[in-house]
Protein backbone atom coordinates (compact mmCIF):
# COMPACT_ATOMS: atom_id res chain seq x y z
CA UNK A 1 0.00 0.00 0.00
CA UNK A 2 1.31 3.75 -1.04
CA UNK A 3 1.26 5.60 2.01
CA UNK A 4 0.61 9.35 1.72
CA UNK A 5 1.42 10.42 5.61
CA UNK A 6 4.80 8.55 7.46
CA UNK A 7 4.62 8.87 11.30
CA UNK A 8 7.64 8.59 13.84
CA UNK A 9 6.98 7.83 17.55
CA UNK A 10 9.60 7.99 20.19
CA UNK A 11 7.73 6.39 22.91
CA UNK A 12 8.69 6.35 26.57
CA UNK A 13 7.30 5.38 29.97
CA UNK A 14 5.86 8.55 30.54
CA UNK A 15 5.51 9.72 27.19
CA UNK A 16 4.74 9.94 23.16
CA UNK A 17 6.67 12.15 20.83
CA UNK A 18 5.34 12.49 17.63
CA UNK A 19 6.40 13.28 13.99
CA UNK A 20 5.62 13.35 10.83
CA UNK A 21 5.12 14.38 7.07
CA UNK A 22 2.24 14.80 4.37
CA UNK A 23 4.36 13.26 1.65
CA UNK A 24 2.02 15.20 -0.87
CA UNK A 25 1.95 18.40 0.53
CA UNK A 26 5.39 18.77 2.66
CA UNK A 27 3.37 19.37 5.56
CA UNK A 28 5.10 19.19 9.45
CA UNK A 29 3.50 17.48 11.67
CA UNK A 30 4.62 17.53 15.48
CA UNK A 31 2.71 16.84 18.71
CA UNK A 32 3.86 15.40 22.58
CA UNK A 33 1.66 13.27 24.20
CA UNK A 34 1.58 11.90 27.87
CA UNK A 35 1.98 7.81 27.45
CA UNK A 36 -1.96 7.77 26.41
CA UNK A 37 -1.96 5.11 23.40
CA UNK A 38 -5.77 6.12 22.60
CA UNK A 39 -4.83 9.65 21.59
CA UNK A 40 -1.95 8.92 19.79
CA UNK A 41 -4.29 6.68 17.38
CA UNK A 42 -6.93 9.68 17.28
CA UNK A 43 -3.96 12.06 16.22
CA UNK A 44 -3.28 9.87 13.74
CA UNK A 45 -6.17 9.20 12.31
CA UNK A 46 -7.12 12.76 11.96
CA UNK A 47 -4.13 13.36 9.65
CA UNK A 48 -4.06 12.21 6.07
CA UNK A 49 -4.37 8.88 5.37
CA UNK A 50 -3.13 6.54 4.36
CA UNK A 51 -1.26 6.70 7.30
CA UNK A 52 1.86 4.73 8.32
CA UNK A 53 3.21 5.02 11.79
CA UNK A 54 6.35 3.11 13.38
CA UNK A 55 8.14 3.06 16.90
CA UNK A 56 10.83 1.06 18.51
CA UNK A 57 10.67 -2.28 20.09
CA UNK A 58 11.17 -1.68 23.75
CA UNK A 59 10.16 -1.85 27.11
CA UNK A 60 6.72 -0.36 26.91
CA UNK A 61 5.64 -3.84 25.03
CA UNK A 62 3.33 -4.15 22.42
CA UNK A 63 0.42 -2.59 22.97
CA UNK A 64 -0.06 0.48 20.80
CA UNK A 65 1.06 -1.80 17.33
CA UNK A 66 -1.99 -3.66 18.71
CA UNK A 67 -4.53 -0.97 19.14
CA UNK A 68 -3.97 0.31 16.00
CA UNK A 69 -3.83 -3.09 14.36
CA UNK A 70 -7.40 -3.06 16.14
CA UNK A 71 -8.51 0.19 14.21
CA UNK A 72 -7.10 -0.68 10.54
CA UNK A 73 -3.81 1.78 11.23
CA UNK A 74 -0.45 0.39 9.16
CA UNK A 75 2.24 0.64 12.14
CA UNK A 76 5.39 -1.15 12.24
CA UNK A 77 7.23 -2.01 15.21
CA UNK A 78 10.98 -1.23 14.49
CA UNK A 79 13.76 -3.56 15.49
CA UNK A 80 16.24 -1.15 16.98
CA UNK A 81 19.61 -3.07 16.36
CA UNK A 82 19.35 -2.42 12.55
CA UNK A 83 18.32 1.06 12.77
CA UNK A 84 20.39 3.33 10.85
CA UNK A 85 22.12 6.13 12.33
CA UNK A 86 22.93 9.36 10.86
CA UNK A 87 26.53 9.08 10.62
CA UNK A 88 28.33 12.56 12.12
CA UNK A 89 24.75 13.37 14.02
CA UNK A 90 25.70 14.86 17.33
CA UNK A 91 22.43 16.09 18.67
CA UNK A 92 20.01 13.61 19.85
CA UNK A 93 16.20 14.75 20.99
CA UNK A 94 13.00 12.58 21.06
CA UNK A 95 11.53 15.39 18.43
CA UNK A 96 14.70 14.30 15.61
CA UNK A 97 14.25 10.69 16.86
CA UNK A 98 11.02 9.97 15.94
CA UNK A 99 11.16 11.92 12.44
CA UNK A 100 14.30 10.03 11.87
CA UNK A 101 12.11 7.09 12.30
CA UNK A 102 9.30 8.34 9.68
CA UNK A 103 12.04 9.17 7.06
CA UNK A 104 13.10 5.96 7.33
CA UNK A 105 9.85 4.46 7.32
CA UNK A 106 9.42 6.39 3.90
CA UNK A 107 12.44 4.87 2.69
CA UNK A 108 11.50 1.21 3.61
CA UNK A 109 14.32 1.17 5.51
CA UNK A 110 13.14 -0.45 8.65
CA UNK A 111 13.32 -4.13 9.67
CA UNK A 112 10.05 -5.05 11.40
CA UNK A 113 9.78 -7.33 14.42
CA UNK A 114 6.95 -9.82 14.78
CA UNK A 115 4.42 -8.77 16.86
CA UNK A 116 3.34 -11.56 19.10
CA UNK A 117 -0.32 -12.11 20.08
CA UNK A 118 -1.52 -11.70 23.70
CA UNK A 119 -1.32 -15.62 24.14
CA UNK A 120 2.35 -16.03 23.03
CA UNK A 121 3.34 -12.75 25.20
CA UNK A 122 2.16 -13.97 28.05
CA UNK A 123 3.33 -17.61 27.44
CA UNK A 124 6.88 -16.27 26.63
CA UNK A 125 6.77 -13.63 30.05
CA UNK A 126 5.78 -17.34 31.65
CA UNK A 127 9.49 -18.84 30.71
CA UNK A 128 11.11 -15.45 31.29
CA UNK A 129 9.97 -15.11 34.54
CA UNK A 130 11.40 -19.25 35.25
CA UNK A 131 14.75 -18.40 33.83
CA UNK A 132 14.73 -15.07 35.91
CA UNK A 133 14.41 -17.76 38.84
CA UNK A 134 16.63 -20.03 38.16
CA UNK A 135 19.25 -17.03 37.91
CA UNK A 136 17.74 -15.81 41.58
CA UNK A 137 18.08 -19.62 42.62
CA UNK A 138 21.92 -19.75 41.55
CA UNK A 139 23.42 -16.96 43.01
CA UNK A 140 21.50 -17.76 46.41
CA UNK A 141 23.17 -21.20 46.10
CA UNK A 142 26.37 -19.79 45.47
CA UNK A 143 26.07 -17.23 48.72
CA UNK A 144 25.09 -20.12 50.80
CA UNK A 145 27.79 -21.91 49.34
CA UNK A 146 30.50 -19.63 49.60
CA UNK A 147 29.34 -18.62 53.49
CA UNK A 148 29.51 -22.51 54.61
CA UNK A 149 32.84 -22.78 52.43
CA UNK A 150 34.37 -19.67 54.88
CA UNK A 151 33.59 -21.71 58.16
CA UNK A 152 34.73 -24.91 57.16
CA UNK A 153 31.34 -26.62 56.17
CA UNK A 154 30.65 -28.41 53.32
CA UNK A 155 27.81 -28.41 50.89
CA UNK A 156 25.99 -32.07 51.53
CA UNK A 157 24.63 -34.46 49.13
CA UNK A 158 24.91 -33.97 45.68
CA UNK A 159 22.67 -31.53 43.25
CA UNK A 160 19.90 -29.71 44.51
CA UNK A 161 16.74 -31.67 45.81
CA UNK A 162 15.05 -31.64 48.95
CA UNK A 163 17.19 -33.91 50.94
CA UNK A 164 19.86 -31.62 50.36
CA UNK A 165 17.91 -28.76 52.04
CA UNK A 166 16.69 -30.66 54.84
CA UNK A 167 20.26 -31.41 55.66
CA UNK A 168 21.20 -28.07 55.66
CA UNK A 169 18.41 -27.42 57.56
CA UNK A 170 20.10 -29.55 60.53
CA UNK A 171 23.38 -27.79 60.17
CA UNK A 172 24.08 -25.88 63.46
CA UNK A 173 26.65 -23.33 64.08
CA UNK A 174 28.78 -22.40 67.82
CA UNK A 175 27.49 -18.53 67.12
CA UNK A 176 24.23 -17.29 67.23
CA UNK A 177 25.26 -14.57 64.97
CA UNK A 178 26.98 -17.31 62.39
CA UNK A 179 23.25 -19.18 63.18
CA UNK A 180 21.62 -16.34 61.97
CA UNK A 181 23.39 -15.34 58.99
CA UNK A 182 23.44 -18.88 57.84
CA UNK A 183 19.77 -18.97 58.65
CA UNK A 184 19.10 -16.00 56.41
CA UNK A 185 21.13 -17.40 53.57
CA UNK A 186 19.24 -21.03 54.07
CA UNK A 187 15.97 -18.89 53.98
CA UNK A 188 16.44 -16.98 51.02
CA UNK A 189 17.56 -20.63 48.79
CA UNK A 190 14.50 -22.31 49.83
CA UNK A 191 12.43 -19.07 48.87
CA UNK A 192 13.98 -19.65 45.35
CA UNK A 193 14.13 -23.25 45.17
CA UNK A 194 10.14 -23.29 45.56
CA UNK A 195 9.75 -20.42 43.66
CA UNK A 196 11.46 -22.15 40.56
CA UNK A 197 9.38 -25.83 41.47
CA UNK A 198 6.08 -23.77 40.82
CA UNK A 199 7.24 -22.39 37.45
CA UNK A 200 8.55 -25.54 36.04
CA UNK A 201 5.07 -27.13 37.29
CA UNK A 202 3.31 -24.37 35.87
CA UNK A 203 5.46 -24.29 32.51
CA UNK A 204 3.56 -28.66 32.49
CA UNK A 205 0.47 -27.07 32.55
CA UNK A 206 0.80 -24.88 30.23
CA UNK A 207 2.66 -27.03 27.36
CA UNK A 208 -0.19 -29.70 27.19
CA UNK A 209 -2.68 -27.15 26.13
CA UNK A 210 -2.82 -25.15 22.72
CA UNK A 211 -1.61 -23.71 20.60
CA UNK A 212 1.78 -25.08 22.13
CA UNK A 213 0.99 -28.95 22.82
CA UNK A 214 1.71 -30.12 19.13
CA UNK A 215 4.58 -28.57 18.73
CA UNK A 216 6.17 -29.01 22.25
CA UNK A 217 5.53 -32.54 21.56
CA UNK A 218 7.75 -32.48 18.11
CA UNK A 219 10.69 -30.89 19.61
CA UNK A 220 10.76 -33.59 22.59
CA UNK A 221 11.76 -36.06 20.21
CA UNK A 222 15.02 -34.61 20.08
CA UNK A 223 17.96 -35.47 22.60
CA UNK A 224 18.40 -32.78 24.92
CA UNK A 225 15.44 -30.95 24.20
CA UNK A 226 13.13 -31.61 27.29
CA UNK A 227 9.29 -29.90 27.87
CA UNK A 228 10.73 -26.92 29.58
CA UNK A 229 12.95 -25.93 26.92
CA UNK A 230 10.92 -27.14 24.00
CA UNK A 231 7.88 -24.58 25.72
CA UNK A 232 10.75 -21.81 24.99
CA UNK A 233 11.25 -22.85 21.48
CA UNK A 234 7.45 -22.52 20.65
CA UNK A 235 6.91 -19.25 23.03
CA UNK A 236 10.00 -17.71 21.72
CA UNK A 237 9.58 -18.40 18.48
CA UNK A 238 6.14 -18.28 17.38
CA UNK A 239 5.42 -18.25 13.86
CA UNK A 240 7.92 -20.84 12.72
CA UNK A 241 6.88 -20.12 9.05
CA UNK A 242 8.06 -16.66 8.98
CA UNK A 243 12.00 -18.57 9.02
CA UNK A 244 13.28 -21.90 7.13
CA UNK A 245 15.89 -24.11 8.00
CA UNK A 246 18.46 -21.92 6.50
CA UNK A 247 17.62 -18.67 7.86
CA UNK A 248 17.05 -19.65 11.54
CA UNK A 249 20.82 -19.87 12.32
CA UNK A 250 21.58 -16.37 11.24
CA UNK A 251 18.24 -15.35 12.50
CA UNK A 252 19.32 -16.66 16.46
CA UNK A 253 23.04 -15.20 15.92
CA UNK A 254 24.38 -18.83 15.18
CA UNK A 255 26.46 -18.29 12.42
CA UNK A 256 29.98 -16.90 12.21
CA UNK A 257 30.85 -12.98 11.64
CA UNK A 258 32.80 -12.03 9.15
CA UNK A 259 34.74 -8.71 8.22
CA UNK A 260 35.92 -9.49 4.61
CA UNK A 261 37.03 -6.69 2.06
CA UNK A 262 38.49 -6.75 -1.63
CA UNK A 263 40.30 -9.93 -1.72
CA UNK A 264 41.25 -10.50 2.08
CA UNK A 265 37.82 -12.70 3.74
CA UNK A 266 38.02 -13.12 7.57
CA UNK A 267 35.50 -14.88 9.63
CA UNK A 268 35.26 -14.45 13.51
CA UNK A 269 32.82 -15.84 16.43
CA UNK A 270 29.53 -16.11 16.31
CA UNK A 271 27.65 -13.10 15.67
CA UNK A 272 24.72 -13.53 18.52
CA UNK A 273 22.54 -11.25 17.25
CA UNK A 274 18.63 -12.65 17.85
CA UNK A 275 16.82 -14.44 20.17
CA UNK A 276 19.62 -14.72 23.39
CA UNK A 277 17.18 -17.09 25.40
CA UNK A 278 16.50 -19.55 22.06
CA UNK A 279 20.24 -19.54 21.63
CA UNK A 280 20.90 -20.21 25.16
CA UNK A 281 18.88 -23.26 24.77
CA UNK A 282 19.88 -24.12 21.90
CA UNK A 283 23.68 -24.61 22.84
CA UNK A 284 22.97 -26.27 25.80
CA UNK A 285 20.85 -28.99 24.34
CA UNK A 286 23.81 -29.66 21.64
CA UNK A 287 25.66 -31.09 24.32
CA UNK A 288 23.70 -34.13 24.69
CA UNK A 289 24.26 -34.88 21.24
CA UNK A 290 28.39 -35.60 21.73
CA UNK A 291 27.33 -38.62 23.58
CA UNK A 292 26.39 -42.23 21.96
CA UNK A 293 23.14 -42.43 20.33
CA UNK A 294 21.08 -45.25 21.83
CA UNK A 295 17.12 -44.38 21.45
CA UNK A 296 16.53 -47.92 23.00
CA UNK A 297 17.59 -47.11 26.39
CA UNK A 298 16.40 -43.75 27.03
CA UNK A 299 12.73 -43.54 28.18
CA UNK A 300 12.22 -40.08 27.88
CA UNK A 301 12.40 -40.32 24.20
CA UNK A 302 10.61 -43.63 23.96
CA UNK A 303 7.68 -41.35 25.72
CA UNK A 304 8.40 -38.54 23.59
CA UNK A 305 7.99 -40.50 20.23
CA UNK A 306 4.87 -42.44 21.39
CA UNK A 307 3.08 -38.86 21.66
CA UNK A 308 3.75 -37.60 17.98
CA UNK A 309 2.85 -39.54 14.45
CA UNK A 310 5.23 -41.83 12.42
CA UNK A 311 6.66 -39.41 10.07
CA UNK A 312 8.07 -37.02 13.20
CA UNK A 313 9.36 -40.39 14.55
CA UNK A 314 11.32 -40.67 11.53
CA UNK A 315 12.57 -37.17 11.01
CA UNK A 316 13.17 -36.68 14.80
CA UNK A 317 15.27 -40.18 14.62
CA UNK A 318 17.44 -38.87 11.59
CA UNK A 319 18.29 -35.90 13.05
CA UNK A 320 19.63 -37.53 16.28
CA UNK A 321 21.73 -39.57 14.21
CA UNK A 322 22.59 -37.03 12.24
CA UNK A 323 23.75 -34.42 14.55
CA UNK A 324 25.82 -37.20 16.75
CA UNK A 325 27.34 -38.33 13.72
CA UNK A 326 28.65 -34.53 13.24
CA UNK A 327 29.84 -34.81 16.47
CA UNK A 328 31.56 -37.76 15.90
CA UNK A 329 33.20 -35.99 12.83
CA UNK A 330 34.23 -32.74 15.05
CA UNK A 331 36.15 -35.03 17.41
CA UNK A 332 38.02 -36.64 14.77
CA UNK A 333 39.10 -33.65 13.36
CA UNK A 334 39.96 -32.34 17.20
CA UNK A 335 37.55 -29.43 16.80
CA UNK A 336 37.48 -27.39 20.11
CA UNK A 337 34.61 -28.65 21.72
CA UNK A 338 32.92 -25.05 22.24
CA UNK A 339 33.35 -24.28 18.62
CA UNK A 340 31.50 -27.99 17.68
CA UNK A 341 28.90 -27.60 19.97
CA UNK A 342 27.88 -24.44 18.51
CA UNK A 343 27.96 -26.00 15.21
CA UNK A 344 25.87 -28.58 15.93
CA UNK A 345 23.29 -26.35 17.65
CA UNK A 346 22.94 -24.45 14.41
CA UNK A 347 21.81 -27.27 13.10
CA UNK A 348 19.87 -28.81 15.59
CA UNK A 349 18.01 -24.95 15.31
CA UNK A 350 17.29 -26.38 11.46
CA UNK A 351 15.88 -29.40 12.99
CA UNK A 352 14.01 -27.71 15.24
CA UNK A 353 12.14 -25.59 12.24
CA UNK A 354 11.13 -29.09 10.26
CA UNK A 355 9.37 -30.51 12.84
CA UNK A 356 7.84 -27.53 13.81
CA UNK A 357 6.44 -27.56 10.59
CA UNK A 358 5.24 -30.77 10.62
CA UNK A 359 3.15 -30.51 13.15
Amino acid sequence: MDHRTYVGLDVHASSIKACGFDLDTGTLFDKTFAYNPDAVLDWCLSLPGPVLAVYEAGPTGFGLARLFSEHSVDLIVAAPSKLLPKPGDRVKTDRKDAMHLAELARSGLITAVTVPTVEQEQARDLFRCREDAQLDFKAAAQRLGHYLLRWGHQMPGAGWNKSRLDKLAKLQFDSLTAQVVFGDYLAVVEQAFRRKAELDEQIRIEAVKEPWCRVVDALSCLRGVSTLTGFALATEIGNWSRLDARTIGSYLGLVPSEFSSGQTRSQGGITKTGNPHVRRLLVEAAWFHAKPYQPARSPSLQLAWSKVPGPVNVKADAANRRLYHQWTRFKVRKKRPVVANTAVARQLAGFCHDLAMMV
